[in-house]
C-alpha cells in the first residue's frame, strides 16, 4: 500500500528546517506532497510560483515528492490527495501549542485525519522563513538557512525584486 503525507506551508521562503522535515517524511513514507499555500491574508515575499519553482528545483531528483500549490482548507487537500496523514513541523512548545490547536480543529472536520509532528533538529530550532525574511529585509546574513541546491536562485529572484 502506498502512504502518502501532506506537509503543506507558506515556504516563503523553503528553508533548511523545511528540508529536514521533507527527509524525515520520506523515511516514513513512499510520497510527500509538499502544499504551498495560498493564504490571502499574507503578503508573502515570494510568489507561489517562485516558491514552487525553489520547492521543485530542491527536489528534481526525488520522484517522491510533489509539489503543488493549493488555497483552502488543509483537510480538503487531504481528501484531495487521498491521504489522512498530516506532517507539521515544530520546533518548541509555541509551535507545538498552535499545532496541536490546529489538529483538534482540523479532527473536528476530518476525523481521521493524523498528524504527525517532527520535532527540529537540535540545531534547526531557531531556522524560520520568519528570520531569513527579516535578514533579508535588515541586510543580514541568511545563506546558511536555505538549502545549498537553491540559494543561487533565491538569490537571483531577490535580486530581480532589488530586495
Amino acid at each position: 500500500m502506498n502512504k502518502k503525507c501532506v506537509f503543506a506551508g507558506t515556504f516563503d521562503p523553503p528553508t533548511t528546517g523545511h528540508l529536514k522535515v521533507i527527509e524525515t517524511s520520506l523515511k516514513l513514507f513512499d510520497e510527500v506532497v509538499v502544499a504551498v499555500m495560498i493564504n490571502a491574508q499574507k503578503q508573502p515575499l515570494l510568489s507561489e510560483n517562485e516558491r514552487c519553482a525553489l520547492l521543485e528545483k530542491l527536489f528534481k531528483d526525488n520522484p517522491r515528492v510533489k509539489v503543488i500549490t493549493f488555497e483552502g482548507a488543509v483537510v480538503d487537500l487531504l481528501k484531495r490527495e487521498n491521504t489522512k496523514f498530516y506532517v507539521r513541523g515544530v520546533r518548541n512548545t509555541i509551535d507545538f501549542e498552535y499545532e496541536n490547536m490546529n489538529m483538534f480543529a482540523n479532527k473536528k472536520l476530518m476525523d481521521d485525519i493524523v498528524t504527525i509532528y517532527i520535532p527540529a533538529e537540535q540545531d534547526s530550532l531557531h531556522i524560520s522563513s520568519t528570520l531569513v525574511k527579516n535578514s533579508i529585509k535588515f541586510k543580514k546574513q541568511y545563506c546558511e538557512y536555505i538549502p545549498e541546491a537553491i540559494l543561487p536562485e533565491l538569490l537571483k529572484i531577490l535580486e530581480k525584486k532589488d530586495v
